[in-house]
C-alpha cells in the first residue's frame, strides 16, 4: 500500500467560524423583525467537563447576538421537578431552544426528560418526532455533530452523492442520524458496529469513512482505502505510555502534552491512517468545533420554524 501525496487535514475551527459568521448575520436579520432567538441550557448538579462545555455554549450564544439562559438545578432534583421545569420552558414564547446537558444524575429518568422537550425546541435533535422528521425528509432539527459533518464535507467541496459512506457506530446521537443525513445527500450507506464481522473489509470499501464508535485507534491504516475521506468523531483520552508510543511515537507536540498532562486526546482512527486519506479530520480540532456551531444554527432554525419563517 502506498500513501497518497495529497492528504489534507480539514480545519473544523475555520469551518465552525464560517458557520457562526452566517448565523450571526441571520440573527441580525431576525433582530430587525423584532425576534431575538433564545437558547436555554439546563445543567443539573456539578460536572466539571459539562460546565466547561456549557460555558462555551452560553458565551457563543451571546457573541452571536442570541439570548441565552443557564438553569442549574441541584443534583438532588427529582425527575418530576425537572419535568415541571421543562414544561414551563416549553410554554415560554421567548424560548426557542431547550438543551438538557448530559450526563444527568443516575436517579433522573433521562429518556423521559428528553422526550418531554417540545420537538420544536429540541435543538439537540434527539426527540423521536425530530428523528422521524429527519428520516422522512421533513424540515427538522438534526443532531448537531452529524449535521456539522455534512457541512464540513460540503464546504470542503468533497463529493457525497454516489459515494459509498461507511459509518462505524450506531448511536442515536451520531451513527444513525449520520447515516440518514448521508443518505439524504445520495450516498450509498453501510452501517457497522461492534458486532460487525470483518469490519476491516467494510472500512476498506469506503469512499467516506465516519468513525464514531468510541474506541481509540480502532480504525488502523490497513483498514483504509487509499484516497478515502476519513471523518473521526471519536474523542478518547489515552494515558498509558504503551498506547502513546503506539499512536504518537515521534510526535514532539503530542509528547510535550502527554508529559505535561499525563494524557492526550485522540479519535477512533489511528493517526497513521491519515497518510492514506485524501482528506481527514484531526482530533482535536476537526469535528468537535462544529458541534457548538451547529447548535447555534439549530437554535436560529428553531426560531424560524416556530414562526413559520423560511429556513
Amino acid at each position: 500500500m502506498t500513501t497518497t501525496m495529497t492528504s489534507q487535514s480539514l480545519d473544523g475551527n475555520a469551518i465552525a467560524a464560517a458557520i457562526k459568521t452566517e448565523v450571526a448575520a441571520d440573527i441580525k436579520l431576525l433582530h430587525e423583525q423584532g425576534i431575538r432567538p433564545c437558547l436555554t441550557v439546563v445543567m443539573v448538579g456539578n460536572h466539571p467537563a459539562s460546565e466547561v462545555y456549557v460555558r462555551n455554549k452560553v458565551k457563543t450564544s451571546a457573541e452571536l447576538g442570541m439570548n441565552s439562559e443557564l438553569v442549574t438545578p441541584p443534583a438532588t432534583v427529582t425527575t418530576g421537578e425537572l419535568l415541571a421545569l421543562v414544561s414551563g420552558l416549553n410554554a415560554r414564547e421567548d424560548v426557542d431552544g431547550i438543551l438538557i446537558q448530559l450526563p444527568l444524575p443516575a436517579h433522573v429518568d433521562a429518556k423521559r426528560l428528553l422526550e418531554a422537550v417540545s420537538p420544536d425546541k429540541d435543538v439537540d435533535g434527539f426527540h423521536p418526532v425530530n428523528v422521524g422528521r429527519l428520516q422522512s425528509g421533513q424540515p427538522s432539527l438534526a443532531p448537531c455533530t452529524p449535521a456539522g459533518i455534512i457541512q464540513m464535507l460540503k464546504r470542503s467541496q468533497i463529493p457525497i452523492s454516489g459515494q459509498h459512506a461507511v459509518v462505524v457506530g450506531r448511536s442515536d446521537i451520531v451513527g444513525k442520524p449520520m447515516a440518514m443525513l448521508l443518505l439524504h445527500e445520495n450516498a450509498t450507506i453501510t452501517i457497522c458496529h461492534s458486532k460487525t464481522r470483518d469490519l476491516a473489509a467494510f472500512c476498506r470499501s469506503a469512499d467516506i469513512l465516519v468513525a464514531a464508535i468510541g474506541k481509540p485507534g480502532i480504525i488502523g491504516p490497513e483498514m483504509v482505502r487509499p484516497g478515502a475521506v476519513l471523518v473521526d468523531v471519536g474523542m478518547n483520552r489515552i494515558s498509558s505510555q504503551e498506547d502513546f508510543d503506539r499512536f504518537f511515537s515521534g510526535n514532539a507536540k503530542r509528547e510535550a502534552t502527554f508529559k505535561e498532562k499525563g494524557s492526550v486526546l485522540m479519535g477512533d482512527i489511528d493517526p497513521h491512517a491519515f497518510a492514506f486519506a485524501s482528506y481527514y479530520t484531526p482530533v482535536p480540532g476537526g469535528v468537535g468545533p462544529l458541534t457548538i456551531a451547529m447548535l447555534m444554527a439549530n437554535t436560529v432554525r428553531a426560531a424560524r420554524l416556530r414562526r413559520g419563517l423560511p429556513v
